[in-house]
């Protein structure tokens, strides 16, 4: 799954030894905060050091968070993981829309027709499929 934000904060990095292996972890977590008309948080972890100092994740960018969603079992109560596995820092910022001088109209900008190719010229016909002047209908 992929969610694009700004990261609003950056958490304090957790360690530990690995019970099974005996070898060291450690864990980063960050809030992202989406840019819509009502914006969401989420936070997510990214595991290894070597990933931490990769990513080099600040407060303040803009990014799109590739990430995986899990869920395990502890004690009789179930916990989500939220785990990044890819950042793309190449996110345009949405900047919000001009908004129209006093007096004109808020419609939105319409697109450019798109050009013709040069291709053999159509017949005249009436949106009816009859040739033009001529019309099935009873007026």
């Amino acid at each position: 799954m992929d969610i694009t934000g700004r990261i609003i904060a950056v958490l304090p990095e957790r360690s530990g030894v690995s019970q099974r292996s005996g070898s060291e972890w450690k864990v980063a977590s960050y809030v992202l905060e989406t840019q819509e008309q009502y914006p969401k948080k989420m936070c997510f972890e990214v595991f290894g050091t070597d990933r931490i100092q990769n990513l080099n994740i600040q407060v303040g960018e803009m990014l799109t968070v590739s990430f995986d969603i899990d869920a395990h079992e502890y004690n009789g109560r179930w916990f989500n993981s939220i785990r990044a596995f890819r950042v793309d820092r190449n996110v345009q910022s949405s900047a919000p829309a001009p908004t129209p001088a006093a007096g004109e109209p808020n419609v939105p900008p319409f697109a450019a027709p798109a050009a013709q190719s040069p291709a053999a010229p159509m017949p005249e016909t009436t949106p009816f499929g009859g040739e033009p002047g001529e019309s099935d209908l009873p007026f």
